[in-house]
C-alpha cells in the first residue's frame, strides 16, 4: 500500500555551525559597535543565506536604533532625551541577546520594531 499523506508544510533548514557561529558574532558585535558588524558581514559574506539574512537584521535594527539616539539627543533639550536615549539602550541589548539567542540555535530572528531600510 503507498502512502497518501502529504509532505509536513514545515520547511526544515539545515544551518551550517559555521554560519551560526558568524550570526552570534554579528549579533554580539551589534551591542558593542553598532552597525559595523552587520555592515561587514552584509558586504562580505554573500555566499551564505543565513548569515546574509541576519547580518541585514541587524543592520536595520543597528540604523533604526542610531535614529533613536539621535531623536534622544536631541530632545535632551526638553530633558525628556534621557529617558528616550535609556529605552533605546535597553531595547538595544535586549533585541541583540534575543539575537544571539535565536542564532545560537540557528533561527532566524526579526527584530520587532525594526525600520526595514535594507530589504
Amino acid at each position: 500500500m503507498e502512502n497518501n499523506e502529504t509532505p509536513s508544510t514545515e520547511v526544515a533548514t539545515s544551518v551550517s555551525q559555521d554560519a551560526k557561529n558568524l550570526a552570534l558574532l554579528l549579533w554580539l558585535g551589534s551591542i558593542f559597535f553598532g552597525f559595523i558588524p552587520g555592515l561587514v558581514l552584509y558586504l562580505v559574506k554573500k555566499d551564505d543565506a543565513y548569515v546574509l539574512d541576519q547580518s541585514k537584521e541587524a543592520l536595520n535594527w543597528s540604523i533604526t536604533a542610531l535614529i533613536g539616539y539621535v531623536a534622544g539627543m536631541i530632545l535632551t533639550v526638553i530633558l525628556i532625551g534621557v529617558l528616550v536615549m535609556a529605552a533605546v539602550g535597553i531595547c538595544h541589548l535586549v533585541f541583540c541577546i534575543m539575537g544571539i539567542i535565536a542564532a545560537t540555535s540557528g533561527k532566524p530572528f526579526r527584530v520587532p520594531f525594526a525600520l526595514r531600510l535594507i530589504k
